[in-house]
């Protein structure tokens, strides 16, 4: 019975020894100081970029369409013209292309020739007033006097349509044109002036006024006027041929022009 007891005794021993040993290693283990928390570390920059597939450019617009391209070529060329010398060959081209240049620009200011306006008999609608009509009647056989070549008959056919509407500018017109043939001009020029404040909105019939008014002045001895005055119709229509006969005249005769 004796050596089963010392055996018990001698595992009791051992077990607690162990249970002692057990209890002092954890002890230690919770009084020993925690290491520091770091954070992980980025990833390295070497790492391979995601590649990303090219966008498509975006399709034109109507905007870049109209957008215009600069002429690089004209550019050059002017350039190269300018920087021509000033003597010798090439001068006398520049020259040349000065006068052409002067040439267009005065051709540039010139309006383009108009629709002839001149048949009075088409202004006569159903819309027109009668009185408004029997003094356009009047004014066109005052116009065929003139052009017969009899301006005494045109003058009393034109006296009444002024008699009958006294808005009628047309008649004032061929009123003053009667009394340039028969040789008043000052009295030309009078009706000229009503003419003139009553056709602002018709450029042919200002063309009109305005080459008669020059035809007037040069009667009187009054070029400089004159010209002024045939430089205006032919701004107002090139296609005026009183204005355009009388500056050829006038260059003709060695006097300038200043249209």
């Amino acid at each position: 019975m004796k050596k089963p007891l010392c055996a018990v005794k001698l595992f009791v021993r051992r077990l607690f020894k162990i249970i002692v040993v057990a209890a002092a290693i954890s002890v230690t283990a919770s009084c020993a100081p925690r290491p520091p928390y770091r954070p992980p570390a980025p990833p390295s920059s070497t790492a391979p970029a995601i590649s990303r597939a090219p966008q498509p450019a975006p399709p034109p617009t109507e905007e870049s369409f109209r957008r215009p391209v600069p002429q690089e070529g004209k550019i050059r060329e002017q350039d190269l013209k300018t920087r021509r010398p000033s003597s010798g060959p090439g001068a006398k081209e520049v020259s040349r292309e000065g006068g052409a240049g002067e040439g267009r620009a005065a051709s540039e200011s010139l309006a383009p020739p108009l629709f002839d306006d001149s048949s009075l008999l088409a202004k006569i609608t159903p819309a027109t007033a009668p009185q408004r009509a029997a003094s356009l009647r009047l004014t066109e056989e005052g116009r065929q006097f003139l052009d017969a070549g009899d301006p005494h008959k045109a003058l009393t056919r034109l006296e009444k349509t002024i008699v009958i509407d006294s808005t009628n500018a047309y008649g004032y017109f061929y009123l003053a044109k009667a009394q340039y043939r028969l040789g008043r001009y000052k009295e030309s020029l009078n009706f000229l002036d009503v003419a003139e404040s009553r056709l602002n909105k018709e450029p042919f019939w200002l063309a009109e006024v305005h080459a008669l008014r020059g035809e007037n002045y040069r009667a009187l001895g009054m070029m400089q006027q004159a010209e002024a005055s045939y430089a205006q119709a032919l701004r107002l229509n090139s296609g005026n041929r009183t204005a355009a006969d009388a500056i050829s005249r006038l260059q003709a005769d060695g006097q300038p022009a200043s249209y």
